[in-house]
C-alpha cells in the first residue's frame, strides 16, 4: 500500500516551517485572504449603494403635488416716444454770450525759432490788477463777466519736430563735393599741441544732422581718438558752411550724416 499522500502546498506553512507560529505574523498571513475578500466586497457594496441611492430615493420619497415652476421676471423701463419733429417749428433762440470785462493780451510763453520772435509788450502787475489777461487787448463792460470764468482754453503751440532721416533719396552734400570737404578739413584743422606731444594720430568718426535748411546740428563723436582731437573735430564741423540738404520725394529733409576725419602728423 502506498503511504504517500498528496497534501496541498501552502506558502504560509512553507515560510513558517520550523518557526514559532504563535507569533503574530503567522496569524496575519493566514487571515490576509479573508480580510482582502471582506474589504473588496465592502467597497463594491458601498459603491453600488452610493450610485443607486438617488434612484431609490426617487421611488421612496413622495412627489410634491402641484409644484409650480418659478419664473424670474425682469423689470424694465418703458421709454416714452420721442417728440415729433415739426418742420415749421422755429429753432430755439440763440442766447448771446455775456459781455466781458476789459482784457489785455497776455499769453503763455511759446518756444519759437529766433527768426519768428518779435518784441511784444508785456503788461505790468499793476495793469493786470485792473483788467483780465486774454488772447488780445480789447475794451469791455465794467459789469461784464471775467474772462477766466469762460470755457476758453489757450492752446500752447509747440514747434513741430522735424523728422530726421538716416537715408534719403538724395543725400546731403558739402558745397563743391567731397574734394572740397577734404580741402576744408586740411585748411581748418589745427592739430592740438597735446596730441602732437603724445604722437596721437588716426581716424575718428563724427556724426551730425544736416537740416532741411542746410544747417549743421546735433554733432557727436561716434569713435574718437582723445588728446583734444575729438574737440577739434567738433569745432571744425561747427564752422562748416551750410550743406546742400538731402531730399526725399523732391522735398528738402533733415538727414543724419556720419563721416570719417583723419588726423595725421606731418613727418
Amino acid at each position: 500500500m502506498n503511504t504517500n499522500t498528496a497534501l496541498p502546498v501552502d506558502i504560509t506553512e512553507i515560510v513558517f516551517t520550523n518557526r514559532n507560529k504563535n507569533y503574530g505574523a503567522y496569524v496575519l498571513r493566514r487571515l490576509y485572504p479573508k480580510h482582502l475578500t471582506i474589504a473588496a466586497w465592502s467597497a463594491i457594496i458601498f459603491f453600488s449603494l452610493a450610485v443607486s441611492s438617488p434612484l431609490w430615493l426617487s421611488y421612496i420619497l413622495p412627489k410634491k403635488q402641484g409644484a409650480e415652476r418659478k419664473i424670474k421676471i425682469l423689470d424694465y423701463t418703458q421709454l416714452s416716444q420721442p417728440p415729433s419733429i415739426d418742420k415749421n417749428q422755429p429753432p430755439p433762440p440763440v442766447v448771446a454770450p455775456p459781455p466781458l470785462k476789459s482784457t489785455i493780451k497776455f499769453l503763455p510763453p511759446v518756444v519759437k525759432p529766433d527768426a519768428q520772435v518779435h518784441d511784444e509788450y508785456i503788461p505790468t502787475q499793476t495793469e493786470l490788477k485792473n483788467v483780465d489777461p486774454g488772447t488780445k487787448t480789447e475794451e469791455g463792460d465794467k459789469n461784464g463777466v471775467d474772462y477766466s470764468l469762460l470755457d476758453v482754453q489757450t492752446k500752447v503751440v509747440e514747434p513741430k519736430k522735424e523728422e530726421v532721416f538716416t537715408y534719403a533719396e538724395e543725400m546731403p552734400s558739402f558745397p563743391g563735393g567731397e574734394d572740397k570737404l577734404l580741402q576744408y578739413f586740411a585748411t581748418h584743422i589745427v592739430y592740438p599741441e597735446i596730441a602732437k606731444r603724445a604722437g596721437v594720430e588716426g581716424r575718428l568718426y563724427i556724426s551730425f544732422v544736416v537740416r532741411s535748411t542746410g544747417e549743421i546740428t546735433d554733432i557727436s563723436v561716434i569713435k574718437g581718438l582723445g588728446a583734444g582731437l575729438d574737440e577739434e573735430a567738433v569745432r571744425v564741423v561747427k564752422s562748416m558752411p551750410k550743406w546742400k540738404p538731402g531730399k526725399q520725394n523732391g522735398k528738402p529733409v533733415s538727414v543724419k550724416v556720419s563721416i570719417p576725419m583723419v588726423f595725421k602728423l606731418q613727418q
